[in-house]
């Protein structure tokens, strides 16, 4: 699996690699990662703006599921060769505008042989709100 996402646990390692993929054209960035945390931000632009006038649910599902790779990457045990998403849920509270910023925090629930769960809360830092929470789980693929 030549693409899979490396086993790294620096911010600086994840922005590379996700750089050029999805996650890095929507402006996702990794600010840290370690195994039980994982922090991300997003600044929010006018092509992640909805017709509607708020933030595509699409952009926050990228950033909350993109730091959670993150963090499942970081926790792969031996044996493991990659992993993916198997089911994901995100709650939408609130949204944000055109230069604000929105932050994900990611922890992770549970940490299995098979599966990983990990929560990841999205805040708007200037309104002090929660705008998202986000659950998903990750199988973990062997050769």
């Amino acid at each position: 699996m030549t693409n899979a996402l490396p086993r790294v646990d620096t911010a600086a390692a994840l922005n590379e690699f996700f750089g050029s993929r999805v996650p890095g054209l929507l402006g996702v960035n990794f600010d840290s990662c370690t195994p039980d945390k994982v922090i991300g931000h997003l600044t929010v632009t006018d092509a992640l703006i909805a017709g509607t006038g708020f933030l595509f649910a699409p952009a926050i599902v990228a950033l909350a599921d993109t730091l959670a790779a993150g963090g499942t990457g970081a926790n792969l045990n031996d044996g493991a060769e990659s992993f993916t998403t198997i089911e994901l849920k995100a709650n939408f509270l609130g949204s944000a505008s055109v230069g604000e910023t929105v932050v994900g925090t990611a922890v992770p629930v549970h940490r299995g042989k098979s599966t990983h769960v990990w929560d990841v809360t999205v805040t708007n830092p200037s309104t002090d709100r929660v705008i998202a929470l986000f659950r998903c789980t990750q199988m973990i693929l062997r050769a």
